[in-house]
């Protein structure tokens, strides 16, 4: 018996080599065509003029303008939807209430939907022929074609990130502990502080970087609402088609390596996230005084 198990675990071996080193052949190649080699090229484009030719697209005066607006905007959609997801988890994670369905499908509803449809939305309801679009210009609010559109469809396309990783994360958990700290004296807020978010830190900041890189490099909803007014309304990636429309290929990839650029960062802050995450779950426990 002995003799005949050793040639099948063998070839079961070999073929498990031949189909590991495929696979990694295949997913190699593909990054290798479909993100290296771009990525690589932005920078080669960038660059091709020399330091100087790039650095001068970068402090040009409506380069600089959406940048400074790319920024802004983050800085408005992130804390928006972090509140949103946390909020949104804890109400579904925690509770039974009528419509619990309905408001996890309404989360996944911008992953559906195409981002040019919700910027068209937007257009309808606070455009100039929209639904309270007369009324906003009776009392000189523009929110189409001005940052608060802008602002308004970037929280739209980025709501769910946070949520959605927080979901199942505290439905995995449980209540126990936000229970006993509650049974034990704690109040709202000191559960939520001392019991809740340490539990949740790394999903929170997972769905926070994910949210933050979406609506920095958010296009289509933008798009549609901003004008593309220079130096006002237009994002980066806006700007970037904009350079790229009139021929101006370097200063448009000068623009869009600013892009890649953070991109990267927050690869980096993805896979330093996850391993923290990882890493704080494998340690083990140690009881009793440390030598």
């Amino acid at each position: 018996m002995a003799g005949y198990r050793v040639p099948v675990r063998r070839r079961a071996s070999g073929e498990s080599t031949l189909v590991k080193w495929s696979l990694i052949g295949t997913a190699l190649a593909f990054l290798t065509l479909f993100l290296f080699v771009p990525l690589a090229a932005v920078f080669y484009e960038a660059l091709r003029k020399g330091l100087d030719a790039y650095i001068a697209a970068l402090a040009e005066p409506d380069a600089l303008a959406s940048i400074k607006l790319t920024f802004f905007v983050a800085t408005l959609a992130v804390p928006a939807n972090l509140v949103f997801g946390i909020a949104a988890a804890w109400a579904i994670a925690r509770f039974e209430f009528r419509g619990k369905s309905l408001l996890l499908t309404l989360i996944d509803l911008p992953f559906s939907v195409s981002p040019v449809i919700s910027g068209l939305i937007y257009v309808l309801i606070f455009g100039a022929q929209g639904w309270i679009g007369p009324w906003l210009q009776s009392h000189d609010i523009k929110i189409i074609f001005a940052l608060p559109g802008v602002a308004l469809a970037t929280v739209f396309v980025t709501f769910p990130f946070v949520a959605r990783e927080l979901i199942p994360l505290m439905q995995e958990q449980g209540s126990e502990e936000e229970e006993a700290a509650i049974v034990l004296g704690a109040s709202g807020w000191q559960t939520f502080r001392r019991v809740t978010l340490p539990n949740i830190k790394w999903g929170l900041l997972y769905g926070v970087i994910l949210c933050n890189a979406r609506a920095m490099g958010e296009f289509g909803a933008v798009s549609v609402v901003s004008g593309h007014i220079r130096g006002q309304t237009n994002t980066m990636p806006l700007h970037v088609e904009i350079l790229y429309n009139e021929y101006q290929f370097a200063a448009a990839f000068a623009v869009a390596s600013v892009l890649a650029l953070l991109a990267l960062v927050t690869l980096a802050l993805k896979s330093y996230v996850e391993w923290r995450a990882r890493h704080e779950t494998s340690d083990p426990v140690t009881e009793g005084p440390q030598e």
